[in-house]
């Protein structure tokens, strides 16, 4: 018996078929499309709105392979039906060179609070990542506000080398997302010799490291489908509330004196 799909999952179907061979995605094999099944995925009561993805990158370079990286995985997102916006570190200052209310600071800050999970990629660099890509994560507090920006969200790391394959970057993104107490997803890219992956209208071309990227989309939108209803419960830990419930007789017993 075929299973009856919700609007949500109708409205990504709409969008995958009515864009898979677009312009903006020409190396996508519409015969092997499949959509979200979101009604998989989600419970009753849980968000239906496209899912709102910040993607990072780590280069300022005037042909920046991670902003190419991350502008063919933003399209690829937008086509699995989410929201998606980039920040430009041009401008951001070093962590501490500036205060918090630095207009790029703010920035990068609203847009991490807004979002429900991100996308990092960065160059790797003296075997590591970007200081570019480490000072917009730095400037990303686990606290703010009462508010942790990245805690339950889901994030998917990518990489890009000027040499043969490398997963040195992808590892310390790993550890980072896993320090901002971030849902990384198991898939990652990793693309070497990224010169050679894009052509002269600075597209990714069609080859095994292109499917990989397409692969990383569609988990982390997947991932982030089923955990964003169930960031709170899932991120809700035991010594978190007694540390609180102490703070609450703390305060009854000072009112009391």
């Amino acid at each position: 018996m075929s299973k009856v799909k919700d609007t949500a999952t109708l409205a990504v179907e709409d969008k995958l078929i009515s864009e898979c061979d677009s312009n903006d995605l020409p190396n996508i094999d519409v015969s092997q499309i499949q959509a979200i099944d979101i009604e998989s995925l989600i419970g009753v009561n849980d968000p239906r709105h496209a899912p709102r993805i910040l993607v990072l990158y780590g280069s300022l370079r005037a042909r920046s392979f991670s902003r190419l990286a991350a502008e063919e995985a933003s399209r690829l997102l937008r086509w699995y039906g989410c929201e998606v916006r980039m920040f430009n570190p041009s401008g951001l200052p070093l962590p501490d060179d500036a205060d918090s209310d630095h207009p790029k600071v703010q920035e990068l800050r609203e847009l991490a609070q807004w979002s429900e999970g991100m996308l990092w990629v960065s160059p790797e660099r003296h075997g590591s990542i970007t200081s570019i890509m480490k000072a917009q994560i730095d400037w990303i507090p686990l606290a703010l506000g009462g508010v942790r920006p990245t805690q339950g969200k889901t994030l998917a790391i990518m990489q890009v080398s000027g040499g043969s394959q490398s997963f040195n970057t992808v590892n310390q993104l790993r550890i980072l997302g896993r320090w901002m107490r971030m849902i990384t997803i198991p898939n990652q890219s990793s693309i070497p010799k990224a010169f050679l992956e894009f052509d002269d209208n600075d597209r990714m071309k069609m080859s095994p490291l292109y499917l990989r990227v397409v692969d990383v989309c569609e988990e982390l939108v997947k991932f982030t489908w089923l955990t964003r209803g169930r960031s709170a419960y899932l991120t809700d830990r035991y010594s978190e509330r007694v540390e609180s419930a102490a703070e609450v007789s703390k305060r009854v017993n000072q009112k009391s004196l």
